[in-house]
This record gives structure tokens, sequence and C-alpha cells, in this order.
């Protein structure tokens, strides 16, 4: 089994930085999952600065929903895979099915392939609970729906580390 990591933190804490870092000790050539798209002019700029910032070593592969599929089928060619982010992931699971308990099940699957990958696999989301409680159900269910989702991947997850202000602090693993 190959190593699997959780790197959590807030928004602008550079916990995509410390993620790709972690990535980079195992050497390239290097898979980026990026769940996001580039809606808007703002998204699109910041996906060129992160794509600018992590260099030829580095092969991006865009999936906002099938994040199984595109981990296992890229398994084994990537010294290290890094996806970026989970959130945006259950984002778009959520809008997708207008409930969280898809989204949940499609965190358990993912869960669930970590036992047989053979590529380092270093997983970046936000710390979406910490801040006010939100004034709309849908937002209240996403905080909880993140907030249950990275419990259970840190459960699974060799390492676990968060981001604050740029500094990475370690929670769980050697």
């Amino acid at each position: 089994m190959a190593k699997v990591i959780l790197v959590t933190g807030g928004a602008r804490s550079g916990k995509s930085r410390l993620a790709e870092q972690l990535a980079e000790r195992f050497g390239s050539p290097l898979g980026y999952i990026a769940t996001a798209a580039a809606g808007d002019g703002e998204m699109a700029a910041r996906i060129a600065r992160h794509q600018q910032r992590r260099g030829p070593d580095w092969q991006t592969l865009e999936e906002p929903l099938d994040l199984c599929g595109v981990i296992t089928g890229h398994d084994g060619y990537f010294r290290a895979m890094l996806v970026d982010c989970i959130t945006l992931w259950l984002t778009n699971l959520l809008l997708q099915h207008n409930s969280p308990e898809p989204a949940l099940a499609e965190v358990r699957r993912l869960t669930s392939v970590f036992a047989a990958l053979q590529s380092p696999l270093v997983l970046v989301s936000s710390e979406v609970g910490m801040g006010i409680v939100p004034e709309n159900a849908l937002a209240r269910s996403f905080r909880d729906l993140a907030g249950e989702a990275n419990q259970l991947i840190a459960a699974a997850a060799d390492e676990v580390y968060t981001a604050i202000a740029g500094i990475p602090l370690k929670l769980k693993g050697e």
C-alpha cells in the first residue's frame, strides 16, 4: 500500500503549497488531479498561477466528479498523485445530487481504494467548519458534509497535516 497524506487548512493557509512539497518528495513524474473548473476569470488566473508554480514535473488531470476513477486509472503511472481539492469535489457532488448522502458514499468509496494504491496520494481539503455557523440550510449541510468527509479521509490516511498561516502542523503519522 502506498502512503496516503491529507493536508487541511483554511482559505489561503498554504495547504496547496505544502501538499505539493509533500508530493514532490516522492520524485517525478507527478500527477495533479484538479477538481475545480475555471468558471470565471479570477479562477482561471488562480489555476494558471498554480500550474506555473508547479512546473514541468507535474501533469494536470481535470476531474470534477469521478475522483476514484481518475485515481485508479492513473495509479502506478505517477510517482505520486495530488488531489486539489476534496472540498471542491464535494461541492460538485452536492450540486449534482442535491443531497449529502451520495457525496459521503463517494468519500467512502475513495477511502476504500487507498489500500490498493501503488502511487502515494496527497489530498488537499479545506477546513470550513472553524468559522461562524452558516445562516442557511444548504451552507450548513455543506459544512457538515466537509467535516465528515475530512474525518473519514483523516482516519484512513497515513499522515495528516494542517496548514495555518503558511506553517505546517503534523497531526498524524510518523
